[in-house]
């Protein structure tokens, strides 16, 4: 949503009132019963406190954590390369820390497979899409020579 109102240019004052309208289901709900708890305690309701409480409610810290535990444990196992990168991709969301692009790489080429690990490490790539698509090309490769 944050993207679509920034794109649009869309005015912090109205983002509030927009995103109430599409609510729907259980969150309609919940936010029906938040916004009477906060009506009653006298607190402006803003578009920030909205957030706040959205994310407290749908994406609470031990999720997060979880999934930052679940990202820094990766490790490609029997996964295809495309779907370890998008794994990777997927979790790497939920990193807490900043994450400088020779970091990345280095991270993702540590979680592959021993065989494609030993293929790629020497080649020091430092741009994280090169790596995943040279990781791609590598194991291509030793499938088909093992097919030989």
């Amino acid at each position: 949503m944050e993207r679509i109102y920034n794109a649009k240019r869309c005015p912090i004052e109205n983002r509030l009132p927009y995103t109430k309208y599409l609510l729907a289901g259980e969150v309609m709900h919940w936010w029906s019963n938040m916004k009477m708890m906060l009506e009653d305690s006298r607190e402006p309701i803003t578009w920030e406190l909205f957030k706040k409480k959205f994310y407290a409610e749908y994406f609470p810290n031990s999720v997060k954590y979880t999934k930052e535990v679940e990202f820094l444990q990766l490790m490609q196992g029997d996964m295809s390369v495309s779907e370890y990168a998008e794994k990777f991709k997927h979790l790497g969301r939920f990193q807490t820390l900043k994450m400088a692009e020779d970091w990345q790489c280095r991270k993702f080429e540590n979680g592959l497979r021993g065989d494609l690990k030993l293929m790629v490490a020497p080649l020091s790539i430092k741009e994280f899409p090169a790596l995943v698509e040279k990781a791609r090309v590598m194991d291509k490769l030793k499938v088909e020579v093992e097919a030989q």
